[in-house]
């Protein structure tokens, strides 16, 4: 039986979009993955680029508001920032709910490069959360 699983963040733009790119790959067909804003802000560009660079397409993706999710069962709710742990909804179910917070590569500053080698960073991190997620928690 596959689990469902949703990553939510604020925008549905950067962080949540990583986390979903690599939770279907470190999971594949044990899982289903989606991914949720409590806004939506569209796929940021850079984060479709950082994850090309590691072999993962998420240009596909679309950004989606937690809303269009309410009748899903979700087995495990993970939370990428702080401000979408506090603005979670309440979901009447047996969801786990697991929070992460990761740096925000989209408030990045500096040159083109400082900023992606942040997302790289950012990237890297949420890489290391998922493929540990993927062995022990699901």
């Amino acid at each position: 039986m596959t689990k469902k699983i949703l990553v939510l963040c604020t925008g549905n733009s950067c962080r949540s979009q990583i986390a979903e790119g690599y939770l279907r790959y470190f999971l594949g067909n044990k899982a289903e993955v989606y991914s949720a804003g409590v806004e939506t802000h569209g796929v940021n560009p850079r984060a479709i680029a950082t994850m090309k660079e590691d072999g993962i397409d998420i240009s596909n993706h679309t950004s989606n508001h937690i809303d269009e999710y309410q009748d899903i069962e979700f087995d495990f709710v993970i939370t990428v920032c702080d401000n979408a742990k506090e603005r979670c909804p309440f979901f009447p179910s047996k969801a786990q709910k697991i929070h992460q917070n990761f740096n925000d590569p989209a408030k990045a500053t500096g040159t083109e490069e400082e900023i992606l080698q942040e997302f790289r960073t950012v990237r890297q991190t949420i890489k290391a959360f998922c493929e540990q997620f993927s062995k022990n928690d699901c």
